[in-house]
């Protein structure tokens, strides 16, 4: 007997209602779990079988977000109101951030039913997890005390789960969710001295937590042994008892005890190991998933990715620090899952839905580079996974007739036929970015450079709410030499605003683009040009008029003066964009850009000028065809105007040192994408920033990236 006809029989022996079971959750008659033949190869399961022991590894750094609370605290007689420290791995009081690591050791079993799957896993995992509630805390009767330490600190040393999992498989993915019992050993230190002791500073208490667990996750098998996964886990660990601290010194009122909760939300990368073997089906189809072709139907279109991105930056000179900094020796996670969800009405109307979770910031809060270094990074960071609809939108062509073209069901396409020569109206909520400023090698940061100058032009100014995406209309007209394409859609509220403004008939964004498309002579290879154009009318303000009444004495704090001063004002820009291949397996591109600088950045960078270019280099010379290494190099500058306000001291969208010593901001980044699958491409990725922020008093930064993007 063949191993599927093995695997197969397994799942059926002495069990008919198992076997019952199993038929009506495929939808499938018996007989479509009959003993494959070499000739009956339609009739393999369309899922893999995950029964069977396993272990692994998993961990990340910089994504275990969680918070200690603590509340019910008495000074003498005098009760203090309960505090929850929020963000355990977000800046402290000092201003600085506590990076946070975690890994650990799994273990479980599982069983399945046709292709639903139920087991059991426990887990140890050591992390570094930690928070501070420092004299600065308001609320606990410190303040007055030296800031530089805090006064208690609490740290988780070891986590550990015991969980049911319940999952559902599919080709070679196994989406799960799971719950169960959690626990953590957690210390709680003090930097007064302890009244037996007398020594500082002291460990005043050691204690576990007992609570729940809840999580979900996807696991996609590389191999029979071999599987790579992601997955989110949320602990509630209670509360503790009364925690006697003793007398803090210069506190009046007596000694003092609180009580101390815990929560996390946890993200973590996780590699299985399979001693006994998966048994897989074929890889669905000879399509890459960037450009798949396995539509439910002619009129339905469900796709998915995910991508995990844990990026880290080493110590660099950095003699001061303002609110808006990049902070030396820190490491932070994000994680994104979406859905691609679309279906055809008619011939000519189609209709997209988009559902992401989020979760997780970038290096210092998406703070402290002008050209941030993690495209997947929002401003919108939650420490907890966040679903948010990031588009919907309805998509209607109207052919005008000549010849046509077939396109493939992809993420937010339906496969259909149509007119090469056509108009095309969308109406809803997108990012200007699925439209304008594409580029076939420095575009998505899921799988290419990550780094916001480089996958996009640094001095466009893009209207959109904090997560990327705005409301509006595009129009394209399209013929097979040329596009020209614009879109009118909302503008924030304010500059760095999730709120966009209503009131489009009197304000909004305006982009234009012309997309050129040729083959370059004697390299009978094809490229494109691109040629954008757009301005803003958004409540700003202006960066010489604040300047000026800053100095004047008018205002003690810049970003007040830019408060109260901003009204409706324009900005204007426009962007150049080249892609050419040289050769199947290299191209090339490059990005010039600009705007006015006068006003205040609304939405994306704080980047009056920029340029960028580089290389894409397919790893067909080395027997990789699917693999590519990516070269690029971007330079951003700033206006004059711009340059006095951050001087002065003002804040922009990502950046804001407090002062500033001037020099271009120069970023170079290379990144090797490896293809495990047709579904599954894990990257690493460096960059070097020079004068992170245009700051020469800071850097350069050395950046470093690993990356798991998949595919569904």
């Amino acid at each position: 007997m063949s191993r599927w006809g093995q695997a197969v029989g397994r799942l059926r022996a002495g069990a008919g209602v198992a076997t019952l079971l199993a038929g009506l959750s495929t939808g499938a008659h018996g007989a479509d779990l009959a003993t494959p033949t070499p000739h009956d190869a339609t009739h393999l399961p369309s899922f893999g079988t995950w029964a069977g022991g396993y272990t692994g590894w998993q961990g990340s750094a910089g994504d275990a977000f969680g918070d200690f609370g603590f509340g019910s605290g008495m000074i003498g007689r005098r009760s203090v109101p309960e505090f929850r420290t929020g963000d355990a791995t977000g800046r402290n009081d000092a201003g600085r951030n506590a990076t946070t690591a975690l890994g650990g050791l799994f273990g479980g079993y599982a069983w399945q039913i046709g292709p639903f799957v139920y087991g059991v896993e426990a887990d140890v995992d050591a992390t570094n997890l930690k928070r501070p509630v420092s004299s600065t805390t308001p609320g606990f009767g410190f303040e007055g005390l030296d800031p530089a330490f805090p006064v208690i600190r609490a740290k988780a040393d070891v986590f550990g789960t015991a969980r049911a999992r319940v999952g559902y498989a599919f080709e070679r993915y196994l989406v799960y969710a799971s719950f169960g019992l959690a626990g953590a050993q957690v210390r709680f230190l003090t930097n007064f001295p302890d009244p037996a002791t007398t020594s500082a500073p002291a460990l005043r208490r050691g204690r576990a937590f007992l609570g729940f667990s809840l999580g979900a996750g996807i696991e996609y098998a590389i191999t029979e042994h071999l599987a790579l996964g992601l997955e989110y886990r949320y602990l509630d660990l209670g509360r503790s008892g009364r925690l006697d601290l003793g007398t803090v010194p210069g506190v009046t009122g007596g000694p003092f005890s609180a009580r101390a909760s815990f929560t996390s939300n946890q993200v973590l990368a996780r590699l299985s190991w399979y001693p006994g073997g998966l048994v897989l089906p074929p890889e669905p189809g000879e399509v890459a998933p960037h450009d798949p072709d396995t539509a439910i139907s002619d009129r339905i279109s469900l796709h998915g990715q995910t991508t995990f991105v844990d990026q880290g930056v080493s110590g660099f000179r950095s003699p001061y620090l303002g609110p808006q900094s990049l902070v030396p020796r820190q490491a932070r996670a994000t994680l994104t899952a979406t859905a691609f969800l679309g279906f055809k009405l008619t011939d000519s109307t189609e209709l997209y839905y988009n559902p992401e979770f989020d979760q997780g910031f970038g290096l210092s809060r998406t703070l402290g580079v002008a050209g941030f270094v993690n495209g997947e990074a929002q401003k919108a960071g939650a420490p907890f996974p966040k679903l948010r609809s990031q588009r919907y939108f309805v998509r209607q062509t109207f052919g005008l007739g000549g010849e046509t073209e077939d396109v493939p069901d992809g993420p937010n396409q339906v496969a259909t036929r149509r007119d090469i020569e056509r108009i095309t109206v969308v109406a809803g909520k997108f990012a200007l970015g699925d439209f304008f400023d594409g580029n076939t090698y420095a575009h998505d940061p899921r799988v290419d450079f990550l780094n916001w100058s480089l996958w996009a032009s640094g001095a466009y100014d893009f209207p959109a709410n904090l997560p990327g995406f705005t409301q509006g209309v595009m129009v394209e007209y399209n013929r097979k030499a040329f596009a020209i394409r614009a879109a009118y859609t909302q503008v924030p509220k304010e500059p760095s605003s999730n709120v966009l403004d209503p009131r489009i008939a009197r304000k909004g964004g305006l982009t234009v683009e012309l997309e050129e498309r040729h083959v370059l002579p004697g390299l009978d290879q094809p490229g494109k040009i691109r040629l954008g154009l757009f301005t803003n009318v958004a409540r700003t303000a202006n960066y010489r008029e604040v300047v000026d009444l800053t100095q004047g004495g008018f205002f003690a704090d810049i970003n007040d003066a830019a408060a109260a001063t901003r009204r409706d004002r324009r900005k204007s820009g426009l962007y150049l964009n080249l892609e050419q291949a040289v050769t199947s397996q290299v191209g090339v591109f490059a990005r010039a850009s600009l705007n006015d600088g006068r006003n205040e950045s609304l939405s994306f960078a704080d980047i009056d000028r920029s340029v960028s270019g580089g290389v894409s280099l397919k790893g067909g010379a080395w027997g990789r065809p699917d693999d590519t290494v990516g070269l690029g190099a971007a330079i951003n500058n700033l206006s004059r105007s711009h340059r006095d306000f951050f001087a002065n001291g003002g804040l922009g969208l990502v950046i804001g040192d407090g002062r500033l010593t001037y020099g271009a901001e120069r970023a170079a980044e290379a990144f090797y994408a490896l293809s495990l699958t047709k579904a599954v491409t894990v990257s690493a990725d460096y960059q070097l920033v020079a004068n992170p922020a245009y700051n020469r008093d800071r850097g350069p930064a050395h950046f470093f990236a690993a990356r798991l993007h998949t595919d569904f």
